[in-house]
């Protein structure tokens, strides 16, 4: 092994993979198990939208074909919809490819980004790929610290991370605080806003970001239809920008990056809003229902405006393997750097009542 070491760069020793949710099918397997519900990856446990599945189902004849690289006809009606130009947004596989994208067009070992603590890993992993210096800056009340994010920049700092909401922590930071941040950050440094989580907000204060492009500002908004649209399977997502930054991205997306099914499913998505109420209305009312249930078990959590939620159980690898045996995907946050918290997606109303129900038993096996 020591032969293929020597090929590797440096600085990919530091990197460990990704740890994705764990798949239904191998914990039934490994737990022996009829049923298991996936609570792990803050996907959309109503699924997507019956019209994308008929739109899918249409598509599938061209498969033999190359999809449009370009993805035209999806940009054309998110442009539409969000009043940016085409030449504004990029498509990705996922906005996990996107970061990395960000990464390879803007930053070299001289650079330094910021993120936060307990900030969505594959930011620190985009730096540290290229290189380059990654400081990260504490959070205050599991929310980004603007004001210390802003007191961290010099001239070295190119690209600044901000998930909103964030994952995985389910907190925001508002129109104001981006507001006063945005007023104190020199222009040649690229803001990049992740909303993934966006449609989700219900918060009359939210900030809008993408007037920071409309104002020429060298924002990035990140965007994906893997949560509240429910096509996390097909892996796509989109960013916006001001013209200039998304030709530069553009020289660096792989060729075909987004799939003929992913763009058609995305594109018939976007405009059901039935779907995207229905959606909403899921996790408010389960958000509602485990808060009420954690509050008379005297558990504590992190007050969260996603679809996903971090609690506080002690040691929380430990839960996360007896919630895995009693057919629970939950996800451990070791990761994040929040060893006695799991986090668990908020799902359909069986799937509360059974996480509860579980948690319930798990807690008190283990205190």
């Amino acid at each position: 092994m020591d032969d293929i070491k020597n090929l590797i760069r440096k600085n990919i020793f530091e990197f460990q993979p990704y740890l994705p949710g764990r798949p239904i099918e191998q914990v039934k397997k490994e737990q022996k198990l009829k049923r298991v519900f996936k609570l792990a990856s803050n996907e959309n446990s109503l699924g997507p939208s019956p019209r994308a599945i008929k739109a899918i189902a249409r598509g599938l004849g061209e498969i033999h074909r190359y999809p449009d690289g370009g993805g035209f006809y999806l940009k054309e009606v998110l442009a539409k919809k969000l009043k940016l130009k085409m030449e504004n947004i990029i498509l990705g596989n996922g906005t996990d490819e996107i970061i990395e994208i960000i990464g390879k067009t803007f930053l070299n070992p001289q650079d330094e980004i910021i993120v936060s603590a307990h900030a969505f890993i594959r930011y620190y992993m985009a730096g540290k790929l290229m290189a380059c210096k990654v400081k990260t800056i504490p959070m205050k009340n599991f929310t980004h610290n603007l004001l210390q994010m802003q007191k961290a920049i010099n001239k070295k700092t190119k690209v600044i991370f901000i998930a909103n909401p964030n994952n995985p922590t389910g907190t925001y930071v508002n129109k104001t605080e981006v507001m006063n941040f945005m007023k104190s950050i020199p222009g040649r440094i690229i803001v990049v806003f992740d909303e993934a989580y966006y449609e989700y907000m219900t918060r009359k204060d939210f900030p809008d970001s993408l007037s920071y492009i409309k104002n020429n500002r060298k924002v990035i908004v990140l965007r994906t239809f893997s949560k509240i649209y429910g096509l996390a399977g097909l892996r796509i997502g989109y960013g916006m920008s001001i013209k200039g930054i998304i030709e530069y991205m553009e020289r660096i997306r792989p060729p075909f990056n987004t799939n003929s099914l992913s763009q058609i499913a995305a594109r018939v998505s976007f405009s059901d809003k039935e779907q995207i109420k229905k959606g909403r209305k899921v996790v408010t009312e389960g958000r509602g229902y485990i808060e009420q249930a954690l509050n008379k078990m005297g558990v504590e959590y992190v007050p969260s405006v996603a679809n996903f939620m971090l609690i506080k159980v002690g040691k929380g690898n430990n839960v996360f393997k007896q919630l895995l045996k009693k057919g629970i995907i939950a996800r451990a946050m070791d990761e994040y750097g929040l060893p006695e918290y799991i986090r668990i997606t908020i799902g359909l109303s069986r799937e509360n009542k059974l996480f509860i129900k579980k948690l319930r038993e798990v807690l008190h096996q283990c205190f």
